[in-house]
């Protein structure tokens, strides 16, 4: 019975997807935390709602740059951290193969001389 091959990830990349996961999932955590604190503290304040809308709105958008220092700061890292490594470029793997395809026919032309 044959057994379809599904193509495995490199353990370095699950890790990466995983923090990053991880991560986003804290941001998200923190704006929703956020968002109910702004909620408590209207009530608490006695804001009306078109000052809770301005207050929101503006932690919205500290939240958002913030977020996006987040991801730029990992996707950095990851980076980084990539730089350690050789991994070859699509590029560099299609020389290759053309390489060993064209030593392969080489290979057979001298196994069909003799």
């Amino acid at each position: 019975m044959d057994k379809l091959e599904t193509p495995q990830k490199h353990p370095l990349a699950e890790t990466f997807e995983r923090v990053w996961s991880q991560a986003l999932l804290a941001v998200s955590t923190a704006e929703d935390e956020a968002a109910r604190t702004v909620q408590r503290v209207a009530d608490l304040a006695g804001w009306s709602q078109e000052e809770m809308s301005r207050q929101g709105r503006l932690l919205t958008e500290r939240l958002a740059g913030h977020r996006k220092d987040l991801e730029h700061n990992v996707e950095e890292g990851v980076r980084r951290a990539l730089l350690n490594f050789k991994i070859p470029r699509r590029e560099e793997i299609q020389d290759l193969e053309a390489r060993l395809i064209r030593l392969a026919e080489r290979i057979d032309a001298l196994g069909q001389r003799k």
